[in-house]
Order: structure tokens, then sequence, then C-alpha cells
């Protein structure tokens, strides 16, 4: 079996959405499907304007015929609603293949954070966008529950994981990393996009003791670094340097509103770093119940009381999730959807404009 997953979040973005979807490709093989991917990269592009990091692909329902004819997949999987995810969906329903989706951002309140359109329209929309798949895959609890709310139909769960190898405590003689040697303490990280969506600018304004820490770029990095000079801003980290720096702080604050899960929660914790954030959708699946962390409507005071957090059970929770569980859920909810989509696949038709 061969699954396409068309995105428009790819490299060289880094995000929740890129890392899950390259955790999928990868164990696809283990799973019995060979996947490939459909992205920006494969068309012509151009920067989206104020946000550079992210591109508009040039995808038309032509263009993905073309590149289907080559790629012959058995099963779809649309993982944005961006361009090439909008012109797979029109080569789709054209061509009568069922097809997958998933809901990874909040895109009605992104939209309206940055533009002055009603989020009634932009969920009326997603709705016709997602109402057409044989199912959309969401991450948590409470966003099934408030999609299902909205209208949306053919929901499955799909969680996510966390590489637990990688992102872990600081072991016993284990120096502290350089650009947090120094500090004061405690050591309150943010980690993640610099835009107005991630709502980093609540994390800047608290008061609290010792030192704020951002890892992460994006088009609101020197508006948010001018508000906040006394913050220290690293930059983009990946790999080793980013695990050491969670291990390395006292409390990981994720102000964010409209995540709809946060794999960074789940990096923080397995490095046995406790999580501040408000009682929204994603940090209340993740971190609620668990004794890992402090939701509340008061940042501040979550931040502060996160620190009394033991470590150690931040570790334990983030080793009840794996990558491997994410995508046997994942493949599991690709065969099941197809299963019940359009019957057999027709033969390709002719490439469209």
């Amino acid at each position: 079996m061969r699954l396409l997953i068309a995105t428009d979040a790819w490299r060289p973005q880094v995000n929740g959405v890129v890392r899950s979807l390259e955790h999928m490709a990868e164990a696809g093989r283990g799973l019995g499907f060979d996947t490939v991917l459909l992205t920006h990269n494969d068309f012509r592009s151009v920067p989206l304007p104020g946000y550079p990091e992210i591109r508009l692909a040039h995808a038309t329902r032509r263009k993905v015929a073309a590149r289907w004819a080559g790629l012959s997949p058995t099963h779809v999987h649309i993982a944005t609603e961006g361009t090439v995810g909008y012109a797979t969906r029109r080569y789709c329903l054209a061509s009568r293949r069922p097809f997958t989706t998933s809901y990874h951002t909040r895109f009605p309140e992104y939209l309206a954070a940055r533009a002055p359109v009603p989020e009634s329209w932009s969920y009326a929309w997603l709705r016709r966008f997602h109402g057409a798949a044989a199912g959309t895959m969401v991450s948590t609890p409470s966003l099934e529950r408030d999609l299902a709310g909205r209208g949306f139909a053919n929901l499955m769960r799909w969680t996510r994981g966390v590489d637990t190898s990688l992102f872990r405590p600081r072991a016993t003689g284990e120096a502290m990393p350089a650009e947090l040697e120094h500090l004061p303490r405690p050591v309150f990280l943010f980690v993640g996009r610099l835009a107005v969506e991630k709502n980093v600018e609540a994390f800047l304004r608290l008061d609290l003791p010792g030192s704020k820490v951002v890892v992460g770029d994006g088009p609101d990095r020197v508006r948010l670094a001018a508000l906040a000079p006394a913050a220290r801003f690293l930059g983009t980290r990946t790999g080793r340097d980013l695990a050491a720096l969670y291990a390395g702080s006292d409390a990981f604050v994720f102000p964010s509103l409209t995540d709809t899960f946060g794999i960074v929660l789940l990096e923080a914790l397995a490095c046995g770093t406790p999580v501040a954030a408000f009682p929204v959708t994603g940090p209340l699946d993740v971190i609620g119940g668990t004794r890992t962390g402090i939701l509340d409507r008061d940042l501040r005071a979550a931040a502060l009381a996160a620190l009394a957090v033991p470590r150690d059970l931040c570790r334990a929770e983030a080793l009840r999730y794996t990558w491997a569980e994410s995508a046997r859920q994942f493949y599991a909810n690709i065969e099941s959807a197809h299963a019940r989509g359009t019957g057999p696949l027709p033969a390709p038709v002719p490439a469209f404009g």
C-alpha cells in the first residue's frame, strides 16, 4: 500500500505538524505502508506575506494530477487546509477517491488574531473542507468534543508522541547548557513559533522572579524582544541542544490559547520539566489531572506553582506517549476510513486545470 500525505507544512518549517508527519512517514513501512509526501517543495511557491517561514504553493488540480501519475497512491491523507491540501482535495473529489484529513490548528482563532474575519465564517469553511473526508483526525478528547459541537463529523482520534531517549532529564553531573549556566534562577522557558497566535506576549509580561528564556523564531521576534529586553532570545534550537534547554529549565510556560495539542508539552515533561499553562485544549488533555503541571487562568500563579511539581512525575507521564502508538493509531485510521470511503478506486482521471 502507498499513502500520499499532502501537506503545506513541511521542512524547512519547524513545528509540531512537521514533526508529527516526519514520524508518521518514518513509521509507515513497518506498518505496511510506503509513505510519500506532496508538499510546497513540489510546486512553485512564494513566502506568505508577513510570515516568510510559510510558503504558499502554486498548487492546482492539474499539477496534483501530474504528480499523482508518478506516485500511484492507494490511500490519501490531507494534513493541512492550505493550497496543497485544497488542490489535492479537489483532485480526490473529482476522481471519486476517498481521503482522510487532520485538524492540526485552530485556524479560525489564528485568523481572527491577524485579521477582522469572524470565527463563524472560518469554521463554516473548515466544516465544508473536512466534511468531504472519510475521516478527520483530531489529537485530543477536548478538541473532538469542541469540533463535534460545531458540526464536524467522522472524527477520529490520533494522539502524539515524544522521543524519550532524546528528551530526557539531566544526568547526575551533566553540565548545565552554557546559555543557562549563569542566569538568575528560577529559569522559565518558552519554546515555539514567535507569532501572534502563540500568545508569547502573555508570558513575557508576567512579573516573575529569575529569568525568562525564549527558544524559537518567527515574524514577531523583533517586537517581542523589544517588549522584554531582559528575556534571553536564543533562536531556533533542535535535537540535543533543545533537549538540554528543557532539562536545564525550572518550568516550561505555555501561553498559547489556540494549539490543538502542543508537542512541546510532551518534550518538556520528558525532560522532567513541569508545565504552566492556561486551562485550554491541549494543556487540559496533556496536563490536566496528571499532577505534572499547573493550569490556571492566572498564568503567573501557574508558573510559580509549577516550580514545586516533582520532576520525576513529569518524566513518568511523558513515558506514556510514544511515536509508535501514535503511528499505530494514524495508520489504523487511514485503513478504516478508506475502507468505508467510496469503494474501489476508479482509473485516474485526465489532468485538470
